[in-house]
Order: C-alpha cells, then sequence, then structure tokens
C-alpha cells in the first residue's frame, strides 16, 4: 500500500467524557520514507452530533466518509430524528464488513453524543465494533496509550479531555516516525455540537499544556 494514496502510520486519539467526546490527531501524512503532506486531514464531521477519525488509505477513508455520511442523512430522512452513535458505529461496521471483496484499508473511531450520552467505537477494517472510553490507533498509538492510561478518568470533562488529547498525540509525535506536522482537535457535545479548533486554539491550549 505504498501508493500516492496511502497514509501510512498516522496517531489518533479519542476520549469520552461527562459531557462530549474530544477527538484528536497529527497532520502528516507518509510514503515509506517520504513525507508526503503535512496538512492532512483526519477528522471527519458525520452530522452535528457525529465525528469520526481515520488512519489507513486516504482514497478508502474518503469513500467511507461518503458513505456515512449519506446513510446517517438518509436514516434522519425516513426516522425523523437524529442516529444514535451506537447505530452509526453498527451502520459504519455493516459497510466494513460487507466490502470484503474490496475491503476498506482504514481504521476509525465514531463517536459522539445523543440521547444516552457521549459514546466512542473503534471499527476495524473487517467491521469489528468495539466500545471504549478512550481509545488510539495508528502506528503513535503506543506512546499515546501511556498519556492516557496515565491521566484518564471517568469523570473528566471535554475542557480537560482535550488537554490530556493534545498531551497524548503529542507525545506521539515525539517517538513516532510517521506522526507528525500539527494537531487537529475536534469536540462534540450537547451543547454546541461538533466543533473544529482552530490552529489558534489548539497552538494556545499546547503551550499552556507544556
Amino acid at each position: 500500500m505504498n501508493d500516492k494514496n496511502t497514509l501510512k502510520g498516522t496517531t489518533t486519539v479519542g476520549i469520552t467524557c461527562k459531557d462530549g467526546v474530544v477527538f484528536a490527531t497529527e497532520r502528516r501524512a507518509s510514503m515509506g520514507n517520504l513525507v508526503a503532506h503535512k496538512v492532512a486531514e483526519k477528522i471527519f464531521k458525520i452530522d452535528d452530533h457525529i465525528a469520526t477519525t481515520i488512519a489507513g488509505s486516504v482514497a478508502d477513508a474518503q469513500s467511507l466518509m461518503k458513505y456515512i455520511s449519506a446513510e446517517v442523512v438518509l436514516y434522519k430522512m425516513r426516522n425523523g430524528e437524529r442516529i444514535s452513535i451506537e447505530s452509526a458505529a453498527a451502520l459504519s461496521a455493516n459497510i466494513l464488513h460487507s466490502s470484503r471483496f474490496y475491503p476498506f484499508f482504514v481504521q476509525t473511531l465514531i463517536g459522539g453524543v445523543d440521547d444516552d450520552g457521549a459514546k466512542i467505537y473503534s471499527l476495524d477494517p473487517a467491521g469489528g465494533m468495539i466500545k471504549d472510553k478512550f481509545v488510539s490507533t495508528g502506528s503513535g498509538s503506543p506512546f499515546a496509550y501511556g498519556v492516557l492510561e496515565d491521566r484518564y478518568t471517568d469523570d473528566i470533562y471535554v475542557e480537560e479531555g482535550v488537554d490530556i488529547a493534545i498531551r497524548a498525540i503529542k507525545s506521539a509525535m515525539e517517538r513516532d516516525t510517521y506522526s507528525g506536522n500539527g494537531i487537529l482537535i475536534a469536540i462534540v457535545t450537547e451543547e454546541e455540537g461538533y466543533r473544529m479548533f482552530d490552529e489558534d486554539e489548539v497552538q494556545k491550549r499546547l503551550k499552556e499544556i507544556i
């Protein structure tokens, strides 16, 4: 998978908080030893209450995001209500599992806030679906997990979760060759819905926690 459509490596983080979820990724896209792109987008808005992260093939990830977004819109049109996070994750898992003749080479985190609270699920390329309180994917995940295991507690709020996510991605960027070139942060809360932090916000938070 060393073609122009491949993201090798990557670090993504998802954290479930009492009032929402936090997603974070770095921005490097690599092909072998080449840093192919320094501004890769790895967090996607699916709906006002759902977001995802991706690690893997760029082309496959873009196609998968389009499929998921379309299905979520269709669900809302047919049922007159927003889809639950669990249903969105199950739908995504079914898409992955049913594509065995053209597998999606991606690892995905999907999460957000619904009537039952905040949730995050991790999905593997075969359609496996696991709910977790915090999770990291990609080549930098062992370094990110060191921070997550040390700092996560069940009673954190999004404000604190953002700092933990930044620390986790920063740790991965310092040790993983395939992770780097900046940090993306997005949150989903019942009050705000989906919000992506701008670069100035991320840099300010980064300076505050160093």
